[in-house]
């Protein structure tokens, strides 16, 4: 019999809960289309129901605001704050409520009451607070949080008070919360990063940077900290200086020997963004202090793609140095690749890397290692056109590593190789697969080539000029560039017209940025747009062009001008976010 009551009382209660929720749906949608009249109704209904609640409250006395009905929603707030001293937030709502009369003064002195209750009823502290951000009342929402922290020492609210701040575009002091925030919480570092991320932009002279280096520095001295070295070590990294961002996690390593992670990964970016002075720093800093194997072979691997991609004239040398030193072994496996990688397609010397990949599959101590061999054996054996052989490499990762990064590596390389010697349907059916891929890298690369093939397939036996722009491809993985360039040369003449004609004149353009043949590349592209101004790579070619103006012709006139079409012809692009920051920047526009 208990159990059917207490069954029959959860039942009544769930119809009224659900009749309250149906009945606030419809009050909404009265709200929302401005018939407050209707509204008015419902929400007194709901307001007897449920006295203590504010959402209810705040819509009915609006409802009476928007009708002109001060004086009613003047009565019952009042009866309520008469009938509950204790609710000292009705007193924003009653403030309000002359504001809406424009009668300032009572309104002042109703916020200003609400405020000083804070003092004895600190509980309804951030309500009231809450109440004045609603109302936009940003000075009085600041005002009660400060009361609120002042008499309860353990309150924090930091972060509202630095985002309220933010709305008024007060960035110093919204910096400056933040920066006590995490002076009295380390644990917030992640969460101040994020939202002083929304104001920081890459531009070391945008004013919001320079306000949080100065908030940062000044906490710095008046209380030393490693955090405040890791906050501009952020800093510096998002502004792309990173030989500063160095400067703070050296601080940090001088204090603590397990900072040496940071240094490694700043190094890490520094390569990517090629600033390889401040990337090898760190990694010699690495192979200096690390007491990991891992990391010191690593970090040393990265020093030689530096000077790789420096074109330093020892490179040879210094590969010899660290075999002879630390010879060729388990420790050194992924040097040996390194080097093989650098004997094909910088020497020119596949033969020397076969023999070297060979020894290192001696010392592959995991199937992974091992199918990293095949991969770049792979590599070495389409660099000297032996394709078929290099496809079985290829298909075993393939198959051994079916969902996992180096099977879709694998996968690509069966497309690529396939396509390298004129076999575009197996080519294209793979290539299909890999466009869904999960490695964003991969799948776009795969999305490329796809339509490279789909739009330059010969149809009707015609040729189309693919399989000698294959050829050009070729060429090019296999760095010889200047050959690549000439038989790209023969395409534009050969197929005019054609769609070939504008992806010979792109990727020959590509060759001759890697050059350093910059006219000549602006020279392509100019052509490119000159076939087809609404041809799928004149965004592309826009881009290109602003960048090279921007960054190695020095020429931002020309640059924004490149920009600017981006922006204004082509608001689609994937560029355009970029192409509007970088045109704002040369503007001398503030980047918030």
């Amino acid at each position: 019999m208990k159990k059917a009551i207490i069954l029959f009382n959860l039942l009544i209660l769930s119809l009224f809960c659900y009749s309250q929720q149906n009945e606030f749906v419809i009050a909404e949608n009265y709200f929302r289309n401005n018939e407050f009249e209707k509204a008015i109704q419902l929400y007194k209904d709901l307001y007897d129901k449920s006295p203590y609640n504010t959402t209810y409250l705040k819509r009915l006395v609006t409802c009476y605001q928007e009708t002109e009905q001060f004086v009613v929603a003047e009565k019952l707030l009042q009866e309520k704050l008469q009938e509950k001293p204790n609710l000292t937030y009705l007193l924003v709502f009653i403030g309000y409520n002359f504001e809406r009369q424009q009668k300032t003064e009572e309104a002042n002195k109703q916020y200003q009451l609400a405020i000083q209750a804070i003092e004895n009823r600190s509980n309804y502290g951030s309500l009231i607070a809450g109440l004045f951000k609603n109302y936009n009342k940003l000075d009085f929402a600041i005002e009660a949080y400060q009361k609120i922290m002042a008499v309860n020492e353990k309150a924090n609210y930091g972060f509202q008070l630095a985002q309220i701040y933010g709305e008024k575009g007060d960035f110093e002091q919204m910096f400056e919360s933040y920066v006590d925030l995490v002076d009295k919480n380390p644990d917030y570092l992640n969460n101040v990063k994020r939202y002083a991320g929304r104001y920081i932009s890459d531009d070391a002279e945008n004013e919001a940077n320079i306000l949080f280096k100065k908030a940062l520095l000044r906490k710095s001295i008046s209380n030393p900290k490693d955090i405040w070295n890791d906050l501009l070590s952020w800093l510096f990294i998002t502004q792309k200086q990173y030989g500063k961002a160095l400067i703070q996690n050296k601080a940090l390593l001088a204090r603590d020997v397990d900072n040496l992670g940071k240094i490694n990964d700043l190094g890490k970016i520094a390569l990517e963004n090629k600033d390889y002075e401040t990337a090898k720093e760190c990694f010699d800093l690495v192979i200096e202090n690390t007491n990991y194997p891992q990391d010191k072979f690593k970090a040393i691997n990265n020093n030689l793609k530096i000077a790789i991609a420096t074109k330093q004239p020892d490179i040879e040398q210094q590969f010899d140095v660290i075999f002879k030193e630390y010879g060729i072994n388990t420790n050194t496996f992924f040097t040996q690749i390194e080097y093989a990688n650098y004997l094909t397609f910088e020497k020119g010397n596949p033969e020397k890397a076969v023999i070297v990949l060979e020894k290192a599959q001696e010392f592959a101590n995991s199937k992974l290692s091992k199918a990293m061999i095949k991969l770049k054996l792979g590599e070495v054996l389409v660099y000297t056109g032996k394709f078929n052989k290099a496809l079985i490499y290829f298909s075993q990762v393939q198959t051994q590593y079916k969902n996992h990064y180096l099977g879709q590596e694998a996968r690509f390389k069966v497309a690529q190789t396939s396509y390298f010697k004129s076999d575009f349907t197996w080519a294209k059916a793979q290539l299909k697969v890999l466009k869904s891929s999960a490695t964003q890298l991969i799948a776009n690369d795969a999305a490329d080539l796809f339509l490279t093939i789909s739009d330059n397939e010969p149809k009707d036996s015609i040729s189309s000029g693919l399989a000698t722009y294959a050829k050009a491809d070729l060429l090019a993985f296999q760095n010889k560039n200047d050959e690549a360039i000439a038989i790209l040369d023969d395409i534009i003449q050969n197929y005019k017209g054609q769609p070939i004609e504008d992806e010979a004149l792109f990727k020959q353009a590509a060759l001759y940025v890697k050059k350093q043949k910059f006219d000549e590349a602006i020279l392509n592209y100019a052509k490119i747009i000159a076939l087809d101004k609404n041809g799928i790579y004149v965004d592309d070619v826009y881009y290109h062009m602003a960048e090279l103006y921007n960054n190695e012709l020095n020429n931002p006139e020309k640059a924004k001008e490149y920009y600017q079409k981006i922006i204004f012809d082509h608001p689609s692009s994937i560029y355009l976010v970029e192409a509007r920051k970088k045109y704002r920047k040369l503007r001398g526009d503030d980047i918030n």
